[in-house]
């Protein structure tokens, strides 16, 4: 007899849409971007694109601001929507807002972005040199660009490990083909995307296999359900450990720590200089989002097991980003070391962090969002000092920069002392706020260390100063280009902020501290 089986009433999930408006305007701009790209003439394609990447990242910031005070977990518990969340979300929408402005720059290049003619041709190729002939542009970038910015807004927020691998994916995929579509240079530009996907798919397969583990200790993939079984102790503590540290290692190689930095200095050297940027600050301000949310909501209470990884993880990559520093003779390798560096510097006032709710939670987001005004305002700077192959990377093409164009060397020498951490700048309140909570929260040996990696990496930026103010310029110097307004606007905005962060802190950082409550 073939049994019956009863059917149950559905239960549809609840997604609540008015909290979640920044991620879906977002994502429906990148898919909307799709369709132009497939139904619009060429000639209609590029001043679209950007309008309506601006419009869209615009609108979610309103939205984003909207949000304020909005504490609560949605989407069936997949998403946490805190102050957290909410301060995150603006600084990577308005990070991404600068970083539209430099996608969208054609001025420097001679009337076409930087971006490749054809992508799917071969460097070298005829079909390469009659794309180039037809000064043909890739304008996939915006929705590609966007569909990036969507993950990057669902990283931190994730309040579950699938949630949280579904948008290091999302993120991830658009930066891979994003970062070799460079015009110039191709096979480098080639190369780093290979690298980047290759060690990204690695980094992922490590956290995918860390969240299994995780899942067969607490049976579940919630962050709160992972905090009741690490609290409950439960035994598994092999499980709870390896899957820390597989997770662990996912989320580090996204924030370029050592040791998986190796990707790192390739791939900010190879890839389009305005991609390079933007990963630089979103990604990281996204990844160490997520980091804080996983280890201080989810692993909270077992941090006396993770700590000291981290304390390790903390010195190495201060020490690798600041000496190996001293060696480069790339200004985008110099700069991607001194991200290494940074993320070690981030790294000690993550380990400061007491608790889930403390205030010192504040100084990470702080320094995530000077760190990412000065950063992608020094890459900006990078696009416009340029010779005959394009831009002029080489530090000694940088030769008496200060003498052809005092106010383009003395802005990168702003955003230089503020990597730095000179006084006045809002790279000194950066560090000064990591300090010090990673001594109040007793990591004091690594705030010593921290001090003295910070006085190394001050070599290698003030040799860049030395060279553009009091190295004699080469015969043939590279020019400086005239940027349009959009480049113009980002440098313009990179300049205010870390000024205005030097000197007048304590508005962000009040907004900081009321943003640093994380729900579970």
């Amino acid at each position: 007899m073939t049994p019956i089986i009863l059917a149950q009433e559905f239960q549809s999930p609840t997604i609540e849409y008015s909290k979640l408006a920044p991620m879906l305007i977002v994502f429906g701009a990148a898919i909307l971007g799709v369709l132009l790209e497939a139904f619009l003439p060429r000639r209609l394609r590029y001043p679209t694109h950007v309008v309506v990447a601006l419009v869209a990242l615009v609108a979610a910031l309103v939205t984003t601001i909207g949000l304020a005070g909005t504490s609560m977990v949605a989407a069936e518990g997949a998403v946490a929507i805190d102050g957290f969340t909410l301060f995150l979300w603006g600084t990577i929408i308005v990070m991404a807002i600068i970083s539209v402005l430099l996608l969208a720059e054609r001025h420097v290049d001679g009337g076409v972005t930087a971006f490749a003619a054809q992508a799917s041709a071969l460097p070298g190729t005829e079909a390469e040199r009659e794309a180039l002939s037809r000064r043909l542009e890739q304008t996939e970038v915006f929705p590609l660009f966007l569909f990036a910015v969507g993950g990057m807004l669902l990283f931190p927020a994730a309040n579950d490990l699938l949630t949280m691998f579904v948008a290091l994916e999302v993120l991830s995929l658009p930066l891979y083909l994003l970062c070799g579509l460079a015009r110039r240079r191709r096979l480098l530009s080639q190369e780093a995307a290979m690298k980047y996907f290759l060690l990204g798919a690695f980094a992922s397969a490590f956290f995918l296999y860390g969240m299994a583990l995780l899942y067969g200790f607490a049976g579940t993939v919630s962050f709160s359900g992972i905090a009741a079984a690490v609290g409950a102790k439960v035994g598994l503590d092999g499980l709870l450990l390896g899957g820390t540290a597989l997770v662990a290692v996912g989320l580090l190689f996204k924030i370029g720590a050592a040791p998986f930095h190796m990707w790192t200095p390739d791939v900010y050297q190879g890839a389009p200089t305005a991609i390079t940027g933007f990963m630089a600050a979103c990604t990281k301000i996204a990844a160490f989002g997520a980091l804080l949310r996983l280890f201080y909501v989810a692993l909270g209470a077992a941090r006396w097991d993770w700590q000291p990884m981290i304390w390790v993880i903390a010195i190495i990559t201060m020490g690798v980003g600041a000496v190996l520093a001293l060696t480069q003779t790339d200004i985008k390798r110099m700069l991607a070391y001194s991200s290494i560096a940074h993320a070690g510097f981030l790294l000690v006032g993550f380990v400061g962090v007491r608790d889930a709710i403390a205030a010192n939670t504040s100084a990470v987001l702080f320094y995530l969002a000077a760190y990412g005004f000065a950063t992608v305002g020094a890459f900006a700077v990078v696009t416009l000092v340029r010779d005959q192959s394009g831009e002029a990377t080489h530090l000694s093409r940088w030769a008496g920069l200060g003498k052809k164009s005092p106010l383009l060397a003395g802005i990168m020498t702003l955003f230089l002392l503020a990597f730095a951490g000179i006084p006045l700048t809002s790279g000194f309140m950066g560090k000064w706020a990591v300090f010090s909570a990673a001594w109040e929260g007793g990591a004091w040996p690594l705030v010593v260390i921290g001090v003295l990696a910070s006085v190394v990496a001050a070599f290698f930026y003030v040799r860049v100063i030395v060279v553009m103010f009091f190295s004699t310029p080469a015969a043939e110097g590279p020019t400086v280009a005239v940027p349009s307004v959009f480049t113009s606007v980002a440098v313009a905005v990179g300049v205010a902020a870390t000024v205005v962060l030097g000197l007048m802190p304590q508005p962000l950082f009040e907004l900081a501290t009321r943003a640093a409550h994380l729900v579970g």
